[in-house]
C-alpha cells in the first residue's frame, strides 16, 4: 500500500551528499503533491534484469508516489542455474517533470518480491540514487536467508533532515541502480534457489514515494 507523503517526509531520505545551488533554502514543507501533480518518464533501462521492454513507470493514483514495473528481474543460483544467473541488475534512469515552482526528493522506497532461498542460500537486494550530475550513494542492501520460500519486502529510509532535493529551475535525470544476488551457500548447492521482485501478476513492482517542497522565491 502506498503510504501519504506525510509518512514518508517523516520517514527518511535515500539520497545522500550535496547537490549544486539551488537546493538549500525551501520556502514550505509541503506534505501533498503540488497542484497539477507531475509526470513520470522513463529514459532507459539497461542490466541483464530490464531487458529492453520490460520496464515501465506509472504516477500513483494520490500523485506522491512513481512505480517502476519489470516483468523479467530474477537471480538464481544453485542446481542447474547458468553461473551468469547470480546477479542481476538494472539501471533506471527516469525523468521527473515538477509543476513550476517546486521541486522533490526522494523519500523512501519499496521493494517487493519472492524469494525461494534453499537451506544456507541467501538472497540480497541492493540499491543506490542518484541525480545527473551527482555522484552516486552508497549502497543500501537487504539480506534474506534460506531455508526461505516466501515474500519478501525491503524498505529504504533515513532522516528528513538528509532529504537531497532536485535543482530548482532544472530537468535533472534520476538514476536508480538496483541489484539481485543469489548466493546457493555450501548446505545444498544442488538445489536451485532464486530471488525475484514479483507479484501476484508476474511483474516486480517498486514505489518510489516523493517528498514536495516549494522553491524559494526572489
Amino acid at each position: 500500500m502506498i503510504r501519504s507523503i506525510a509518512k514518508a517526509a517523516v520517514a527518511t531520505a535515500l539520497l545522500a551528499g550535496s547537490m549544486v545551488s539551488g537546493t538549500a533554502a525551501h520556502a514550505s514543507g509541503r506534505q501533498a503533491p503540488p497542484p497539477g501533480g507531475f509526470t513520470i518518464g522513463l529514459v532507459s533501462a539497461n542490466g541483464s534484469g530490464c531487458p529492453a521492454g520490460t520496464a515501465a513507470t506509472t504516477v500513483s493514483p494520490d500523485e506522491t508516489a512513481f512505480t517502476v514495473t519489470y516483468s523479467n528481474y530474477l537471480a538464481q543460483a544453485g542446481g542447474n542455474s547458468v553461473p551468469t544467473d547470480f546477479r542481476k541488475n538494472c539501471q533506471l534512469t527516469v525523468q521527473i517533470n515538477a509543476p513550476q515552482g517546486f521541486t522533490y526528493a526522494i523519500a523512501e522506497a519499496d521493494y517487493r518480491g519472492y524469494a525461494y532461498l534453499a537451506p544456507g542460500a541467501s538472497g540480497i537486494e541492493t540499491a543506490n540514487y542518484y541525480f545527473q550530475g551527482q555522484a552516486q550513494t552508497g549502497s543500501l542492501s537487504h539480506t534474506f536467508n534460506g531455508a526461505m520460500s516466501d515474500d519478501w519486502q525491503a524498505t529504504d529510509t533515513a532522516s528528513v533532515a538528509s532529504l537531497v532535493w532536485a535543482p530548482c529551475g532544472e530537468i535533472r535525470d534520476l538514476n536508480i541502480n538496483t541489484q539481485l544476488l543469489v548466493r546457493p551457500g555450501s548446505q545444498s548447492p544442488g538445489q536451485t534457489s532464486f530471488m525475484t521482485m514479483d507479484s501476484t501478476d508476474g511483474s516486480l513492482t517498486t514505489i518510489y514515494h516523493l517528498a514536495w517542497e516549494q522553491c524559494p522565491t526572489g
